[in-house]
Formats: C-alpha cells, sequence, structure tokens
C-alpha cells in the first residue's frame, strides 16, 4: 500500500512539471510574457502595405529586438496603415533619419520591423514618425508581376 501511495505522489509531480512546461512553452511562443511594458517611447511610421504585420511583432536593429509594434490602424486620409512601436527605454538614442522596414524572418517566418539608423545628430522621441520606410514585399504580387511581364514578352515576340 505505501510503495503504491509513492508512485502516485511521483506520478502527480511528473505529470504537474509536464503541465508547467507546456505552460511556459505556450506562453514563450505566444509573447504574453513580454505583452505589457510601459517603459519606453512611442514612435510611428506610414506603410503602403504592412503583409502580415501584427501587433506585439519585434521591432528590430541589427538582430536585435529592441520593441514591439504596439499598433496597428488605417489612416483614411493618405490610405496608409499607421504602425506604432514602443521602443524599450534603453535604446532612447535612434538617429531622427532612421528608416524601417517590414521584414520577413526566414522563409516561413514571422513578420518584424527593421530599423536602419541614419546619421542625424537628433534622437527620436516619444511621439515622434519615421518618415523613410519601405513597406513589405507581397509574395502573391511579385508572381503576379512576373507572370504579367512574361505573357507581355511572349505577345510581343510573335
Amino acid at each position: 500500500m505505501r510503495q503504491s501511495r509513492s508512485i502516485e505522489i511521483w506520478v502527480g509531480l511528473f505529470v504537474a512539471l509536464g503541465l508547467a512546461a507546456l505552460t511556459m512553452l505556450a506562453l514563450k511562443v505566444s509573447n504574453i510574457t513580454t505583452y505589457i511594458d510601459n517603459r519606453g517611447y512611442q514612435i510611428s511610421a506610414a506603410f503602403e502595405n504592412i503583409g502580415g504585420l501584427t501587433v506585439r511583432a519585434p521591432v528590430r536593429i541589427a538582430g536585435v529586438r529592441i520593441g514591439r509594434v504596439s499598433g496597428i490602424r488605417y489612416d483614411s486620409d493618405t490610405f496608409q496603415a499607421i504602425v506604432t512601436m514602443r521602443i524599450d527605454a534603453q535604446y532612447d538614442n535612434l538617429p531622427q533619419d532612421t528608416s524601417a522596414s517590414i521584414l520577413t524572418d526566414g522563409l516561413l517566418g514571422e513578420n518584424y520591423i527593421g530599423l536602419e539608423p541614419g546619421g542625424a545628430e537628433e534622437s527620436l522621441k516619444d511621439g515622434d514618425r519615421i518618415e523613410i520606410t519601405q513597406s513589405a514585399l507581397v509574395l502573391e504580387k511579385l508572381i503576379g508581376q512576373f507572370l504579367f511581364s512574361r505573357s507581355q514578352g511572349k505577345g510581343s515576340d510573335n
């Protein structure tokens, strides 16, 4: 009787540790662990096309995450997507002529914003807007343009 009780306790501990590990994995994959961080400052950028960019997507410089996308909205006056980013407080020296591009992490990876610092002496401050942007490359659009140019080229040869 005592031995079966001991086995039940060990199995219970093993199951509890397994559930805790799965919970930590789910939190890490979904980025919920870094969802709310009010420290730092917000900047924004306007893009023609954001592709699959989502809220909480990383903002990176040289591959290092320096912030996250905190909001995405549509501006009906300029017909562009306005992306708001929260940059961590320790990265408060981004030049005002920094450029922003929407990039993909690998072939099937998530979209993120890549920042390229400029050479201006003044830094971006809370509420500033990045003026130099490059929208996401949409694979379907590129394939369509390629097929259209191929069909135009074949028609002109005949």
